[in-house]
């Protein structure tokens, strides 16, 4: 079957054709490591694992390579080490905040079930291929140097813009650079600039030029090119980024290599809003994925429920991130895994899901079809797709922790107690009045039960064992 992907770049659906089946060749931007990754970050980084999933389903795993970088030189990571270690020398200060965030972040993508990249390269582990491009650049006549800063020269490329297809007045509006009086023209951009004192500091790429770092454009050209080649077959990321950070990449790249493409596909996920409204700190709304996971309104939500959340809006959508939402997520969820305790995945996918998965990953009618899946009762069959999905099947991947100090108002459906529930230490005390039972320690095993209800955990009692569920 065919697998079809929207690209932004042709603004078409098209035939996915790798350039090289038997490595099939995917980037996407990662993080910039100086805060908690927000629920925004967690939309493409849930959207292109699933991709990466198909692409291995298809492929074979062997044979597809994903590459998220990791940018960790930046002016806002300078300034939130400034501002959290005040009493450290500067780079110091940038080590401890750039490695507790980078921490931070891979906990929070592991509990939301993606797949750890094939490769994860760091801006600052890779600053010899940036050198090297931009000499290419400069050598070339597409790049000159100014007051020690080496820029782009964006009238050198004719066809710039081609991604974005914005006019002149809107690029240069819109590039989100500084207007310097230095620059030959106002849409040329960074490639490299002087770093201030205490900053991490490289020798330039441009002679006797003062020590500085690169630009943000010039790292993923250079990371996508080290593990990937001059031209690949994908390239993703969210749609705020394609102008002007995937415009400016393509233009550094097809320059530096004089190649017609950077990659062959651009694919990119739309926004997130909040409740209706842009999320914004100034907004009260801004939700990071550890706020999610830990207590958001008084819950602790389980990152499979956060990735189906997510998924149920078509990738290109914008999406309206809710309380609700993610409630009637996690009930979708635990009413299949429920079903699904003693089941084997078969591994087998039907024509007409994969039909769906195939056509743009059009997830929401995947879902619908695993809806008609779990009516009909073909449970191997539904774990088999939940497990392409990323999603578990297992009901103690859904335990949520409840915290009554924080708007347990919005929450009447979850048990009022302060108690946080563990996955771990239900499942131990479910063991426990299991072992009673089977001794005849009645008493025992009823003082268990007692305790779970306590803290808001309900026990089934089948002929096939016992099962739990936290009180709705």
């Amino acid at each position: 079957m065919e697998l079809k992907l929207y690209d932004t770049l042709t603004r078409e659906k098209r035939v996915f054709s790798p350039l090289d089946p038997a490595n099939v060749r995917m980037y996407v931007c990662g993080p910039t490591v100086y805060d908690f990754a927000h629920i925004g970050n967690a939309r493409p980084v849930i959207v292109f694992d699933v991709l990466f999933r198909l692409l291995r389903h298809l492929y074979g795993a062997e044979h597809v390579t994903y590459v998220r970088n990791i940018t960790d030189v930046d002016d806002k990571i300078n300034a939130r080490a400034a501002e959290e270690y005040p009493n450290l020398p500067l780079n110091e200060a940038i080590r401890q905040v750039t490695e507790k965030t980078d921490k931070q972040f891979h906990e929070d993508v592991a509990a939301l079930g993606c797949l750890p990249p094939t490769v994860e390269p760091r801006a600052t582990e890779n600053i010899a291929e940036m050198r090297t491009l931009i000499e290419q650049l400069v050598a070339s006549g597409h790049a000159y140097v100014a007051e020690d800063n080496v820029l782009f020269s964006v009238p050198s490329m004719p066809d710039y813009g081609a991604l974005s297809k914005r006019p002149l007045d809107e690029m240069i509006a819109g590039a989100r650079v500084e207007i310097a009086p230095y620059k030959k023209d106002p849409r040329d951009f960074i490639l490299w600039k002087p770093s201030k004192p205490g900053e991490p500091a490289w020798p330039s790429p441009c002679g006797n030029t003062a020590p500085g770092r690169p630009g943000w454009h010039i790292e993923c050209s250079a990371m996508s090119w080290k593990y990937l080649g001059e031209v690949f077959d994908i390239h993703g990321g969210g749609i705020d980024l394609v102008f002007p950070h995937h415009e400016n990449e393509i233009a550094q790249s097809r320059c530096a290599f004089h190649t017609p493409a950077m990659a062959n596909f651009w694919v990119h996920n739309g926004f997130l809003q909040v409740e209706g409204e842009k999320m914004a700190k100034s907004a009260g709304n801004f939700v990071t994925i550890r706020d999610l996971r830990r207590n958001w309104d008084g819950i602790g939500w389980p990152g499979e429920a956060i990735r189906f959340n997510m998924l149920r809006t078509h990738y290109r959508q914008p999406i309206d991130w809710t309380v609700s939402g993610l409630d009637e997520a996690h009930k979708i969820l635990w009413g299949w895994y429920e079903e699904l305790e003693t089941v084997q995945a078969t591994n087998e996918v039907s024509d007409s899901i994969f039909g769906a998965l195939c056509d743009d990953l059009n997830i929401p009618e995947t879902i619908s079809l695993l809806h008609q899946l779990h009516r009909s009762g073909e449970k191997s069959a539904l774990l088999s797709v939940l497990r392409l999905l990323g999603f578990s099947g297992n009901r103690l991947n859904l335990a949520r922790t409840v915290n009554v100090s924080v708007g347990m108002e919005m929450r009447a459906a979850v048990t009022a107690t302060a108690k946080v529930i563990r996955a771990d230490e239900v499942s131990g005390l479910v063991a426990a009045r299991n072992a009673a039972r089977n001794a005849k320690n009645f008493v025992e095993a009823d003082r268990i039960r007692d305790e779970l209800a306590a803290m808001g955990v309900v026990l089934k009692d089948t002929k096939d064992g016992t099962t739990w569920e936290i009180a709705r």
